[in-house]
């Protein structure tokens, strides 16, 4: 199981520029909305692109998807992990949490 990480200590980490993000819904919804920095990586994608977006494995990732009954997050977290990354945490309560309490977020494409 994945260890969770709260809306401020996530806030902290991207604000001191010490977390990786991972956007786990991708497509249009990655596209309309994300958490700052986040790049999109679907659980269908990890095993192909996962070393070429996250290159060290020791680095802190976190996952999150919309809210706490999206299983994304939880999938490409443990994905991640069973490819030997070792500080994988995920954001349960997602986007809309993050949304909701006023946070600012990105929107457009991830250029490939």
């Amino acid at each position: 199981m994945t260890a969770r990480i709260s809306r401020d200590e996530l806030r902290t980490a991207i604000e001191a520029g010490t977390v990786t993000v991972v956007d786990a819904l991708g497509g249009e919804y990655y596209a309309r909305q994300h958490l700052p920095g986040a790049i999109p990586l679907v659980e269908a994608e990890v095993a192909e692109r996962a070393g070429e977006l996250l290159p060290a494995r020791d680095a802190t990732i976190v996952t999150y998807c919309s809210n706490p009954s999206c299983p994304n997050s939880g999938r490409v977290a443990d994905r991640l992990a069973a490819l030997g990354y070792t500080d994988v945490r995920k954001y349960a309560e997602g986007i809309e949490d993050w949304v909701a309490a006023g946070l600012p977020t990105e929107s457009g494409a991830l250029a490939r």
